[in-house]
């Protein structure tokens, strides 16, 4: 019986041309990376599931592919285990690996791992895929690439701007410009705190985080649904208006006397102003302020960021932001670290809509010498190997077939040029050279040969 040759929904196959056009943007990201002093390091796809749960929030936690454990995952488990046992207890006696959710969290842990091994401020940054159980729809998938950017071991807002900077010299690179919403987790706590809802502050800020999508009804809505008090619902609609009357974006950053019953509110306040005139300074204009910035995040306690391209509906290409103490959780505390992730897959789909991959993208290989056979098949190998080891990408084709079939497998390839050496170009140590884009071709040495193709 024949195998279904099927894939998981939510998972891609990448063939030559997709795949040419994602190390684009990996080879992109990572020389920005470089640039900025940052190293690369690794690490598995799986983690251990205690390392991953409770790091998410809730719903984060439900999106973790947990891994069966190997052999009989199910010895010591009885019929009444099954159907008494919470669904948290009984994953934790079958699951004890997941594939992981992110590269953030794995991050920390590598951090306590090694931190007798590494220098801080400790830069790194990590290119690999992670994976969630999450329902595929455009833009979202069950496996895709984050290229991720952290600095850990310091405080400084230094960091926050450098990590604007990084997300402006990439996108450049790509060609494709974009916001950059910024907010910091201390202004949503400052909000609870004003509205005496300390307890219901997830419920709020998940809720805030949808205003763009439901408007300010939506969100009181929701917050009805989530218990908070018609009175508190009053005091946050207040709250919107005072700090932004007719619609300045930036009004919460001003008017400080919004956060007096609040030290967590002035802190963000105060790190936020710092953060805009570090970017000015710089003449970055492109940062904008948005109180109802939220991520979804649980470890996230400082600044947090979210990037969009300018001009089309279309979900974050990338995000992050501070989180004071996640290494605490592995039992070092007090270590504070900023980071964001670079959503390439999201990125690839931008950039394939808007039409912005260079044109010479897929044409990897610059040569292809027809193939005659014989004498010639020996003279074509002989300059093949010195084109190689001047690093240039050549090829012979395989066989000495008709001359219309090797001419197309090369059109196909979008190989630029076709090089044909018979007895004559052999007695003159020459080849013929055809330019496929032109048609034009011409009678050229080997040292001549490798000048056109480097240049």
């Amino acid at each position: 019986m024949a195998v279904n040759s099927s894939i998981p929904k939510g998972t891609r196959d990448f063939g030559p041309d997709e795949m040419a056009r994602r190390n684009y943007i990996f080879d992109t990201i990572r020389a920005v990376f470089k640039l900025f002093g940052y190293l690369q390091i690794e690490t598995p796809a799986m983690e251990n599931l205690s390392t991953l749960m409770g790091k998410y929030g809730e719903e984060g936690d439900r999106l973790i592919f947990k891994i069966l454990n190997s052999g009989d995952f199910m010895s010591g488990i009885n019929a009444a285990d099954v159907t008494n046992l919470p669904v948290a207890k009984l994953t934790n006696r079958i699951s004890e690996k997941a594939l992981r959710y992110d590269l953030t969290v794995p991050f920390a842990r590598f951090v306590v791992m090694n931190q007798s091994k590494i220098s801080f401020p400790f830069k790194r940054y990590q290119i690999q895929p992670v994976w969630r159980a999450d329902r595929p729809q455009k833009g979202r998938y069950r496996e895709f690439y984050q290229c991720d950017v952290d600095v850990i071991g310091s405080n400084s807002l230094i960091n926050e701007l450098e990590l604007i900077q990084i997300i402006n010299e990439v996108y450049k690179r790509l060609g494709l410009e974009v916001v950059i919403k910024v907010n910091n987790r201390k202004i949503l706590k400052g909000i609870a705190d004003v509205l005496g809802e300390q307890e219901k502050f997830v419920a709020i800020v998940t809720a805030l985080d949808k205003i763009d999508k439901v408007g300010k009804a939506g969100v009181f809505n929701e917050l009805r649904t989530k218990d908070i008090s018609e009175d508190s619902i009053a005091r946050l609609d207040k709250f919107i208006e005072d700090a932004f009357g007719e619609n300045d974006k930036n009004g919460l950053l001003t008017n400080t006397a919004l956060f007096d019953e609040s030290e967590a509110g002035r802190a963000g306040v105060k790190e936020m102003s710092e953060l805009f005139a570090l970017c000015k300074n710089l003449n970055i204009d492109n940062v904008e302020f948005d109180f109802t910035l939220a991520r979804g995040l649980n470890y996230y306690t400082g600044t947090i960021i979210e990037v969009k391209a300018k001009g089309m509906e279309f979900g974050s290409i990338c995000g992050g932001g501070r989180y004071d103490d996640l290494t605490g959780i592995f039992g070092m505390p007090g270590v504070s670290g900023v980071g964001v992730s670079f959503g390439a897959d999201r990125i690839y789909d931008v950039l394939l809509e808007l039409n912005l991959f260079p044109e010479d993208i897929t044409s990897a290989v610059k040569l292809m010498f027809v193939n005659f056979g014989g004498e010639e098949e020996q003279y074509a190998l002989k300059i093949l190997a010195a084109l190689r080891e001047a690093g240039l990408s050549a090829e012979l084709y395989p066989d000495a077939a008709k001359m219309k079939k090797q001419m197309a497998y090369a059109d196909n390839k979008k190989i630029g040029f076709v090089a044909l050496a018979g007895s004559d170009e052999m007695k003159s140590g020459n080849v013929t050279l055809k330019d496929m884009k032109t048609g034009d071709q011409k009678k050229v040495s080997v040292h001549e040969l490798m000048k056109i193709l480097l240049s």
